[in-house]
């Protein structure tokens, strides 16, 4: 066998031929019926695994004379054309286009995994213009543009039918694969960075970029389901087996595209019961277009570069990103219709507009799953209009109660999902309304919380004892200052506002200043013990631990004042409604003596023993000699003298409030974080290849033993 597929002995029509013909060197015009032959193919016949890498081979080395790939291309999206015509011919050109997207799908994955330049002129994305059949090509457009107009305009505008439901999947297979050029990139966007179909899909006009936004949304939404019937699409062999380039996915993942609807419909659906591939693969496009950044080349940016020469990249140095834009401009469907006679001139331009509701109802049933956690991100921090829509719904906990078992099961989720659910859950807390609205909540049970019963507790209480939980997790496992800040953070904006804080979740917010006291105040001898043992032995050497120490210190330091304005915020603001909180601070109020004298807590302290010394002695006044106190009679007894309270003696501090700002640079998380849920979907892509992040490569003994035989 040599570098192209041996020509198998049949009609120069047959699967064998054309796709021989495809992949070697004898360039074929674009008006050939050759494009037309291989369109049509019925892809039954099955190829071994060696004789696919070969075909691979062969194309990526001849591809850059022929120009196949760029040939393929256009014909594809002329069938697109032709598919959403009312000609007889569109039910054939449905056809044809699938084929075309999964065959361009294959070869294009194979040359961006094998890539020799990260200019991409291997992939030959060029055609002669005078070329017969190319009279009509745009002058003004690349090849590269031709084509994603032509593919995104198609998703965007054509509905999914029973008909056209695998093309419209097939084509956001394409686009996966043509959009993965970043994984070749740095993680860090850099001017000399190019992507062919990404930066061209950036450069579309605002009514392609809208409508495809939209219909991403949408499939997202009613997850649409894609009938297999083997008798209406060529790809599939009558017997439901993997067609020739079919094959190859699943005998060389890493090599070619293995088509995400080739095991989602014959095994079902990786998601978490979800079982729509259209609509999972629709929000993978959605989230890698959104948070592409394309950075300014230097000669066209006016930041300047530092002292060593490298580039000083600032916010201004990328171009805006028009799918961003048009997710954070989305408006609710359903109150555009309310408010169409005061939008005037504005209804002229193209919006994205959808029903918030089903999204917001939508989310609430897929936030097990990490993308569906990226789009609630993407749309509460860029979109005011969905945040205050989420802020008013009086059903939060069908957004809340998913966020909070997903935290509840941190150990078995990413960290960046855990960080992702607590920025949403810091966003919503900087709302006062929020906050007030999740205590009016009343959960009748909560089955996934397994440490105890939690009957007829609300919604705030719940979220609060999840937040603590989380801490714990975090400081026994984790050691994320990051998490720790946010979860603090969350409590710190709730405090002014809560509302009959349950029992158990006072409890633990007392807790939870002990714990963090405790390992302050060990802290706080080793470093003393470091210190002597330097000052005595002279080891200089030590120095450097000892200011670790001392940095950890002043972290814990910052954490406990953070907890005691928590509970002061509480005491100072909302003491009549909670009563279990006072009762919490009298039961273990001997943990905060030790800090009574502390320079940093001294004056926070004063508020909760001005609390404590009320309650107190209203307890001495009501106790009688010898009696027993049960937790109900101090309940009792606090509850009544609550009514008493006017907050006598309490100094007032000004309430903490925290916001969520992006990094400066926040692409640098967000564009790997993206590819990694795409590969964790079960996108297979050559790990040798891949820049964007680091990738442990896994060494197959006996795919390298089969390799050495072929």
């Amino acid at each position: 066998m040599g570098a192209s597929p041996s020509t198998p002995r049949r009609k120069e029509t047959g699967p064998e031929y054309l796709i021989s013909a495809f992949v070697g060197p004898t360039p074929h015009p674009i008006s050939s019926e050759f494009w037309t032959d291989l369109l049509q193919l019925p892809l039954s016949l099955q190829w071994p695994r060696n004789r696919v890498l070969h075909a691979c081979q062969a194309f990526a080395q001849n591809n850059y004379q022929t120009k196949h790939l760029a040939k393929l291309l256009i014909h594809l999206v002329w069938c697109l054309q032709d598919a959403t015509s009312a000609s007889e011919e569109s039910s054939q050109s449905y056809k044809k286009a699938i084929n075309g997207a999964y065959i361009a799908s294959i070869f294009l994955k194979f040359m961006i995994e094998n890539v020799r330049s990260f200019t991409w002129e291997e992939l030959g994305l060029s055609v002669d213009r005078d070329e017969k059949g190319l009279e009509n090509f745009p002058k003004d457009q690349s090849v590269e543009y031709f084509v994603m107009r032509g593919i995104l305009n198609y998703i965007g505008t054509a509905e999914v039918s029973d008909e056209s439901a695998f093309l419209h999947h097939e084509l956001l297979n394409f686009m996966l694969v043509a959009m993965s050029t970043q994984l070749c990139s740095g993680p860090s966007p850099e001017p000399k960075d190019i992507h062919p179909f990404l930066d061209a899909a950036m450069l579309q006009e605002s009514t392609v970029v809208v409508s495809l936004v939209q219909r991403l949304l949408l499939n997202f939404i009613t997850r649409p389901k894609v009938p297999f019937n083997s008798s209406q699409y060529s790809i599939f062999s009558d017997e439901f087996q993997p067609g020739v380039l079919q094959r190859v996915g699943s005998a060389a993942a890493n090599i070619v595209l293995l088509p995400l609807y080739t095991i989602n419909y014959l095994t079902g659906s990786k998601g978490e019961g979800f079982g729509s591939p259209l609509a999972d693969n629709s929000l993978l496009v959605l989230l890698i277009l959104i948070h592409y950044r394309k950075c300014i080349s230097l000669e066209a940016s006016s930041t300047e570069t530092g002292d060593d020469g490298s580039y000083l990249m600032e916010s201004s140095a990328f171009h805006d990103n028009p799918f961003c834009k048009a997710l954070n401009n989305a408006k609710d469907i359903q109150f555009d219709r309310v408010e169409n006679d005061f939008v005037g001139n504005e209804r002229n331009r193209p919006v994205v507009r959808f029903s918030f509701a089903s999204l917001f109802d939508t989310l609430g049933t897929c936030l097990k799953d990490e993308n569906s956690v990226l789009l609630l991100y993407s749309l509460v921090h860029g979109n005011v209009d969905f945040l205050e829509y989420c802020l008013v719904r009086t059903d939060l906990d069908t957004l809340l109660m998913p966020i909070l078992e997903t935290l509840y099961n941190a150990s078995r989720r990413t960290s960046n999902q855990i960080y992702m659910l607590l920025i949403i859950l810091l966003i919503l807390s900087q709302d006062s309304s929020f906050n007030a609205t999740i205590h009016k909540l009343i959960l009748p049970n909560v089955p996934w919380f397994q440490e105890r019963l939690m009957h007829q507790t609300s919604l705030g209480s719940l979220m609060v004892v999840i937040l603590i939980r989380t801490i714990k997790y975090n400081l026994s496992k984790l050691r994320d200052i990051y998490l720790h800040t946010n979860c603090l953070a969350i409590l710190a904006n709730m405090a002014p506002h809560v509302h009959r804080l349950s029992g158990y979740a006072s409890q633990r917010l007392v807790s939870l200043f002990d714990m963090l006291s405790r390992k302050y105040t060990k802290l706080a001898e080793l470093k003393n013990d470091k210190v002597s043992k330097i000052a005595s032995d002279e080891l200089e050497g030590d120095n450097i631990e000892a200011d670790d120490m001392s940095t950890e210190l002043h972290v814990y330091t910052d954490f406990l004042r953070i907890v005691l304005e928590i509970i002061n915020a509480i005491l100072t603001y909302a003491l009549p409604r909670n009563p279990e909180v006072v009762y919490a601070v009298m039961h273990r109020q001997e943990v905060f003596l030790p800090f009574k004298n502390h320079p940093r807590f001294n004056e926070l302290l004063e508020n909760i023993y001005t609390v404590l010394d009320f309650f107190n002695s209203r307890m001495d006044m009501q106790q009688s000699d010898g009696e027993e106190w049960s937790v109900d009679k101090v309940l009792q007894v606090i509850v009544i003298t609550c009514r008493s309270w006017r907050g006598e003696g309490m100094k007032m501090f000004t309430q903490l409030r925290f916001t969520y700002e992006q990094e400066s640079h926040p692409e640098e998380f967000f564009i790997p974080y993206v590819w990694r849920l795409v590969l964790a979907h079960g996108y297979s892509f050559n790990p040798g290849a891949i820049n964007l992040f680091p990738v442990e490569i896994q060494v197959n003994e006996n795919k390298l033993t089969e390799e050495q035989n072929v």
